[in-house]
């Protein structure tokens, strides 16, 4: 099938070909995203999961360089400022002197700043699409002299930012050596930013916390922001996520005279202190609640794009509830459904999931398309006897809004709420608050859902809730994993078990809220330590690929960020990749036949590393994020 997909792009057939084509096509691609997935657990060449990884570990460390075990290479594949048409790269040097309006044009064209999720879309046996979030821009690192504390950026820096946020689709091939390159130019390539044009679409569409003065029917709006992780669709299309999208709106609260709009945006933390790194509301009315008082409600969405059609805009599915979205990591049901699991990145905040009303149709690409606007939201709630369920905040049915009848007014009377203050509503239904939820992926193999709590330092402390079974330390400073089985194998179930499948930490320290443990056991002191677990990838064998966002902080290893490999079956943790001094390590994500491994290299630098990595001998004085690409020196797959 891969072979005559290539040849039908290659000829260039009409769009409703092309689309019909892709349809077909999904299927392959519904294996990568957790629909269909299961089936026997034995590997190619008699590997079964029981297997130990071949790998020999890395450790946690302070190099300035990327470091990947022996018989691994890697290379950068895209970074900051690469041109996806055929013109120039982004003048980093010129930019960190100060930007000129040509750059921002530049910047349009080129890939974003700070790359997030890696979605790896199969074309050809040698071709493929990759879609890349750009989650945020690091102003002191991108501009001399620009002081967090006390700088503001000029028109042009914030300019430059708004359009170095967003997401990048770009073309890959396979080259002669096994590694990948980018294609310039290449038809597939495209930039959506800060500013592109995205539909609302699903219950809060034309509602009227969703109406400007530049979009009175709330049907449309400028941008998406903050998109950390995502997700794959299986009619193969990204599921990108707004996270801190508060970090972007100022103004004053208390000059709001509605007491709706003014309570909801203070239970999501807008306005924010953060605002004056980036400047928008000084330029942007839009950012200026003030003068846009509806504009932050239009953001904290999934945001649904389709990286094979460049003329299908971005679409915002509100029916995936708002809040600060980590992960939208779909399954498909025995039955049909699809079932869209998703984490609130804060502290204290909760894990949600989705389930449509309709089916999927792995026949008809197009038909899938609202699939997300019907169906069923629903919030966790983690008992103490390892049990837990999904309680309902709201159903989409048609026109209808349907919220569950344990929600007071005003969720009762304007049920769309459910959807626009989501938080406000799963307060009420008696929902866990976890230590900061952030990526929520379905495991095709063992046929269960693994969570990133990344950690939180205020739990238990004075004026903040305790521990609980779910949550067991506190000041939680290593963070944790839970795996989740939902009853019956059943993702659309209201019923589910769970386990700690890790309490993050160092197997050789002496206090226990630091320690390692795996599945309840302590871990051998040859055991990597980790903390901050942040974005899951899982191998063919059901391996969990974890990257970590926090190890370089003093109150957790002080060590580069980096990506481990549990083997849920030995209970073995290896580390596999250490970053560069400053940065995240996101997006783990395998090609379709698992020969290379992805991820991206965040914000090298931040927090006063001393870094300029990735080093390429241009003369270029400033660090820049990029995506990454690892292989075996004997080209086998990566997991082997």
């Amino acid at each position: 099938m891969g072979e005559y997909f290539g040849d039908i792009l290659k000829r260039a057939l009409d769009r409703r070909d092309f689309l019909k084509l892709t349809g077909a096509s999904a299927v392959m691609l519904s294996f990568a995203c957790g629909g269909g997935g299961g089936g026997s657990i034995t590997g190619e060449g008699g590997i079964t999961p029981t297997s130990s990884l071949s790998y020999k570990t890395i450790y946690p460390n302070n190099e300035d360089r990327v470091v990947v075990p022996e018989g691994y290479r890697v290379s950068i594949l895209i970074k900051w400022g690469d041109p996806l048409d055929n013109g120039e790269p982004l003048n980093w040097n010129r930019v960190y002197e100060g930007p000129t309006t040509e750059d921002v044009e530049r910047q349009k064209r080129c890939f974003g700043y700070n790359a997030d999720f890696v979605g790896f879309f199969k074309l050809t046996s040698d071709r493929a699409l990759l879609v890349v979030n750009h989650e945020y821009t690091n102003p002191e690192l991108m501009f001399r002299g620009f002081d967090l504390n006390t700088s503001t950026p000029t028109r042009e820096q914030a300019d430059l930012m708004l359009h170095a946020h967003g997401v990048s689709v770009v073309e890959i091939r396979r080259k002669s050596d096994g590694s990948w390159e980018y294609v310039k130019g290449s038809p597939f390539n495209r930039r959506i930013t800060g500013d592109t044009v995205c539909l609302i679409s699903g219950p809060a569409m034309g509602h009227r916390l969703m109406k400007t003065s530049y979009d009175p029917n709330g049907l449309l709006v400028y941008g998406t922001l903050n998109n950390c992780a995502a997700g794959k669709t299986p009619w193969g299309t990204v599921l990108t996520c707004e996270e801190n999208f508060h970090s972007y709106f100022g103004g004053d609260l208390s000059s709001i005279s509605d007491d709706l709009v003014r309570s909801i945006h203070q239970r999501y933390g807008v306005p924010s202190r953060r605002a004056r790194l980036y400047g928008f509301h000084m330029y942007y009315d839009r950012f200026n609640i003030n003068r846009e008082p509806n504009e932050a409600f239009r953001f904290g969405w999934v945001v649904e794009i389709d990286p094979y059609d460049h003329t299908r805009p971005p679409v915002k599915r509100t029916a995936l509830g708002r809040f600060k979205h980590e992960a939208a990591t779909t399954v498909v049901a025995n039955d049909g459904r699809v079932v869209v699991y998703m984490g609130d990145d804060e502290r204290f905040e909760y894990i949600y999931k989705f389930v449509t009303k309709g089916k999927y149709n792995p026949l008809n690409r197009t038909a899938n398309f609202g699939l997300l606007d019907e169906g069923t939201l629903y919030v966790a709630k983690f008992n103490d006897d390892l049990t837990g369920e999904w309680i309902p905040i709201a159903t989409v049915d048609g026109n209808r809004v349907i919220p569950n009848p344990n929600l007071p007014e005003p969720f009762q009377s304007d049920p769309v709420l459910c959807f626009i203050n989501t938080r406000g509503a799963a307060d009420l239904l008696g929902a866990t608050k976890m230590d900061r939820p952030e990526d929520f992926e379905w495991n095709p193999i063992t046929k269960s859902v693994f969570v990133a709590l990344t950690y939180n330092e205020r739990r238990g402390q004075s004026g903040y809730p305790g521990t609980d079974k779910a949550n067991p330390r506190p000041l939680n400073h290593m963070g944790h994993i839970i795996e989740i089985k939902e009853q019956n194998n059943d993702p659309t179930s209201t019923r589910f078990t769970w386990v700690m499948a890790m309490l993050c930490g160092d197997p050789r320290a002496t206090d226990e809220n630091r320690k390692l443990y795996i599945y309840g056991q302590p871990a051998k002191e040859t055991t990597p330590a980790i903390s901050a677990p942040d974005n899951f990838a899982f191998d063919k064998l059901g391996n969990v690929w974890i990257a970590t966002d926090g190890n370089p902080s003093p109150n957790r290893l002080a060590k580069n960020d980096g990506v481990y490999t549990l083997n849920v079956y030995t209970k073995e943790l290896k580390m596999f990749l250490s970053g560069a001094p400053g940065c995240e390590i996101c997006g783990p994500e395998f090609s379709e036949d698992y020969k290379t491994f992805f991820c991206t290299i965040q914000h090298p630098g931040e927090d006063g590393a001393n870094t300029r990595w990735p080093y390429l001998g241009d003369g270029v004085v400033v660090p820049r994020p990029s995506v990454i690409q690892v292989q075996r020196e004997d080209r086998k797959e990566v997991y082997l």
